[in-house]
C-alpha cells in the first residue's frame, strides 16, 4: 500500500522487509535514539516478516514542527501517535518491539486498542523512574533535580556525560559515542521537555490492564531501570514473562543484538 506522504514526513515512517509477510513487526525506539538502532536487530527478521519502523515525535527524524510541549506533555500523546500508524497500516495482532520509554508508550497504546498488538516485547521498560514507598524506580528527587538542571546548564556536555554512562561497554565507546551524537542531534529545549516527561511519569496504574503477551526484557546492568523494574513489571501484567539477560547498559539492540535477536525470536514462536 502506498504510504500517506503526511504521516511519513511526520513519522519518518518506514515500512520494510518481507511487504508480503502475514506477520508484522513494529519497532519502537527510546528517548535519545532512532529507529536506526534497530538496525543490526532488524536484519535477523527482515526475510520473514514485515517492518515498520517510525521516529518518535520530537526525535530522529521525524517532522520538528510537529513537537508541541503541550501536546506531548504526557505519554499519552505518543500512544494517539503509534495508534495513527496502526490505523492508517490497518495492523491487527502485529507484535510491537518497544524499547525504553517506547515500551510504556506501547503498554498505553495496547490497553486503548488491544487487538492491534498479539504480543508486546518491553526492552528495558520502566513505569516508572522516580522510587516511591515500597517502589524501586532507580531515580530520587533530587537525582532528577541535578538531571534537569545538567541538561539546562550544558546540554551538549550532558548529553556526551550521559550516554556513555548509559551504554555503559566502555570497551566499546563508539556505542557511546553513537548514542551521544543521536542525543545532541535533539534540540535542548525538545530533550528538556520529553525528558522530564519520561522521568516524571507514572505508569504503575495500566499495568493490570493490559491483556495481551508481553516479554519483559531486563538487563542485568541498567543505569536507568534497576532489575527489581522489571520483576515489579513481572508481577503487574497479567500474560507476561521475564527474562534478564546478563547485559550491560541500557542499549542490547546496539551492544548484544544477537543475543537480543534470539530472545525475540525465541518469544516470537511461541504459541500463547
Amino acid at each position: 500500500m502506498e504510504l500517506p506522504p503526511s504521516l511519513v514526513n511526520k513519522y519518518n515512517l518506514k515500512v520494510e522487509g518481507n511487504l508480503a509477510a502475514k506477520q508484522t513487526l513494529v519497532f519502537a525506539h527510546g528517548f535519545g535514539t532512532d529507529q536506526t538502532s534497530w538496525r543490526f536487530v532488524k536484519k535477523a527478521f527482515s526475510a520473514d516478516y514485515r517492518l515498520v519502523l517510525y521516529d518518535n515525535v520530537g526525535g530522529g527524524k521525524s517532522d520538528p514542527n510537529a513537537f508541541s510541549p503541550i501536546r506531548y506533555q504526557e505519554l499519552n500523546a505518543y500512544a494517539s501517535d503509534l495508534l495513527e500508524i496502526v490505523n492508517v497500516l490497518e495492523l491487527n495482532g502485529a507484535v510491537l518491539i518497544a524499547h525504553s520509554v517506547s515500551s510504556m508508550i506501547g503498554v498505553l497504546a495496547a490497553i486503548r486498542n488491544p487487538s492491534a498488538f498479539s504480543k508486546l516485547i518491553l526492552v528495558g521498560a520502566s513505569p516508572r523512574y522516580l522510587d516511591d514507598q515500597d517502589y524501586i524506580g532507580g531515580f530520587s528527587t533530587e537525582d532528577l533535580d541535578v538531571l534537569f538542571k545538567s541538561m539546562t546548564a550544558n546540554y551538549y556536555a550532558w548529553a556526551s556525560g550521559f550516554s556513555s554512562m548509559a551504554m555503559r561497554n566502555y570497551e566499546k565507546p563508539e556505542l557511546g559515542q553513537e548514542f551521544g551524537s543521536t542525543l545532541s542531534a535533539l534540540q535542548p529545549n525538545i530533550a528538556l521537555s520529553v525528558a522530564k516527561v519520561i522521568f516524571q511519569s507514572d505508569c504503575r496504574s495500566a499495568l493490570p490492564k493490559l491483556k495481551n503477551d508481553v516479554l519483559i526484557i531486563q538487563m542485568k546492568n541498567d543505569v536507568a531501570v534497576p532489575e527489581a523494574v522489571g520483576r515489579y513489571l513481572h508481577a503487574h501484567i497479567e500474560h507476561s514473562k521475564l527474562l534478564e539477560i546478563d547485559v550491560e547498559g541500557h542499549f542490547p539492540q546496539l551492544s548484544a543484538p544477537d543475543l537480543l535477536s534470539v530472545a525475540i525470536e525465541s518469544f516470537l514462536n511461541e504459541q500463547h
